[in-house]
């Protein structure tokens, strides 16, 4: 593991890089909530990250999936039935997270950017680490009521509709972070483009809702962005937001 995979972004929280995708570990003495998994092909760097940071991954008391795609959902299901550990998201991407459907990109719309320089290496790592693999989660679980979760760091979700209908940020207020999962990025390997900004259109189930839900973020007091794709982001969330708004114009 580089020494650059694991970046501490408060006291207890920090931010994992997987192989193209992120994700955020918050621990409060022995306990941890854990947000996304990374693709499937992660697991070993999933669980070496906990490792590194003095957990066994029984030790993590729930995880949030900010959304159901197989790059953030590879090592949910695993999780749940080796350990035991419970699945929360939001009640409109649980049946998402089951494969009722998937709202996901297609082989077409890939193929329609093909042409596009850092697309292809990014299919091939893609498949290569799962991203085609069955990662549905046999019992997801909506949040349990509104407002902060009963675990580590207080999380509390914040839905951010369009790149897919679920999808859900984690404000953590009192220590002033976002965890943004793909409604808000500084970074992605199909683009290569650095700062804050929303996805390539070809990822997002509705780009003018996932545009507009960068309204809501704006709207949330933090200092610290936690995207799921990209490098760690210091600075005014809200500007952030609204970095990304005008790019996306």
């Amino acid at each position: 593991m580089r020494e650059d995979t694991i970046i501490q972004a408060a006291d207890g929280v920090h931010l994992v890089h997987g192989s193209n995708t992120n994700w955020v570990v918050v621990a409060e003495g022995d306990a941890v909530t854990l947000i996304d998994t990374g693709y499937p092909g992660d697991r070993g760097l999933l669980l070496d990250s906990l490792a590194a940071l003095g957990h066994r991954p029984e030790a993590v008391s729930a995880v949030l999936v900010t959304h159901a795609h197989s790059d953030h959902l590879g090592s949910v299901e695993h999780l749940n039935r080796a350990h035991g550990v419970p699945v929360y998201l939001h009640e409109a991407e649980v049946p998402h997270a089951r494969r009722e459907f998937l709202h996901q990109v297609s082989v077409g719309q890939v193929l329609a950017n093909a042409w596009r320089p850092r697309v292809l290496p990014w299919v091939v790592h893609a498949m290569r680490s799962g991203g085609l693999a069955d990662v549905r989660v046999s019992s997801p679980q909506p949040f349990p009521g509104p407002g902060p979760l009963d675990l580590p760091g207080r999380p509390v979700p914040v839905l951010t509709p369009g790149h897919t209908q679920g999808h859900c940020v984690y404000h953590l207020p009192d220590a002033g972070l976002v965890v943004s999962g793909d409604a808000l990025v500084s970074g992605h390997a199909a683009t290569g483009q650095r700062g804050p900004q929303l996805l390539p259109v070809m990822f997002d189930k509705d780009r003018a809702e996932a545009r507009e839900s960068l309204r809501i973020i704006e709207k949330l007091d933090a200092d610290t962005l936690l995207p799921g794709h990209g490098p760690l982001h210091r600075g005014s969330v809200r500007s952030a937001a609204q970095l990304a708004y005008e790019r996306a114009s």
